[in-house]
This record gives C-alpha cells, structure tokens and sequence, in this order.
C-alpha cells in the first residue's frame, strides 16, 4: 500500500517526482500555487503551457518540472466553490483522480499534491481535505505505480485539516 502524508511546506520545493499544480483553465499562470510554481520553475514552464490549450475543471495535463526539484508538474483545475450542490465534490475527486492517473503514465511514483481549489476558489478546507484524502486512497487501492502521495500545505491550519481528515480515513 502507497503511504499518504501531510507536510506544512512550500511544494515548489519538494523532491519529488511530480508537483500537483493547482492551476487556472488557461495554464498560463495565476496567483497562489499556480503563480508560486511558474515562478520556481522559470519561464521554461509558461512556454510549455502555451502549447497545451488550456485544462478543463476536473482534467490534467503534465509538463517537465524545468526548475523545480520535480521533474513533472501535473496541472489540474479545481471548481469554483459555489455552496456545494453543484457538483463541486464530484469535480474536485476527478482532479485528484486526472493527476494520479497522470502521474502514473510519465510513471512518477512520489506525488504532492496542495490543497486544490481551498484559496482564491474557495472551496472550504475540511471538505476539499475530506475529498482529496478518501479519493486518493480509493485511487491507490485500485492501481499500482504511485507509491507516494503528500498532500502538501501552506500553512499550519490547512495542515492540521489535512491529518485530521487522514487519520479518521483509516
């Protein structure tokens, strides 16, 4: 069985083998996660995601990792919280779903994934971590090759949702 972790820290700085970037539908860079991975990867990264026309919510799309310690970054895009009866949960899943089944075909096996869709799209952080974390390991039950998953915060509050949400997982 793959293990499952959290860890409070800046994921453009995890050696891994690949980021989960929490993009925007045009892949051309944003503020939070997307914007702090286009600036740690250089401008290598932005050139790619021109070639790549966009990601829809829910989809995935890889390029090299250019100057981060990984050498893949998965781009997904997360749904925009609007109250939660509008399919936000079932969106959110397919993220963590796209980017694990992404993550297996350039055959990385440590993912870290940030908290998709809990900032700017404000997706309330008990319930993303409550979807990452069963989706993640249904995933994993299911398929081989990704041995590693982190689910990766920025701070100490969103990281302490994210255990709490791990450890009534088992």
């Amino acid at each position: 069985m793959a293990t499952l972790t959290v860890v409070r820290a800046d994921i453009t700085t995890l050696a891994v083998d690949a980021v989960v970037n929490a993009a925007n539908s045009s892949l051309l860079g944003g503020g939070g996660v997307d914007g702090a991975i286009h600036r740690a990867a250089g401008p290598g990264l932005l050139a790619e995601c021109r070639e790549l026309g966009g990601c829809d919510v829910g989809a995935a799309k890889v390029t090299r990792g250019h100057d981060l310690p990984a050498p893949w970054v998965i781009h997904t895009v997360g749904p925009v919280w609007q109250g939660g009866g509008r399919g936000e949960a079932d969106a959110l899943a397919s993220c963590y779903r796209s980017s694990l089944e992404a993550a297996a075909a350039v055959g990385a096996r440590r993912v870290a994934f940030p908290a998709i869709s809990t900032g700017r799209y404000g997706y309330p952080v008990g319930e993303a971590a409550r979807v990452a974390v069963s989706t993640v390991k249904d995933w994993l039950r299911e398929r081989e090759g990704v041995t590693e998953v982190t689910f990766c915060c920025f701070s100490d509050a969103d990281a302490a949702v994210f255990e709490d949400a791990l450890c009534r997982s088992c």
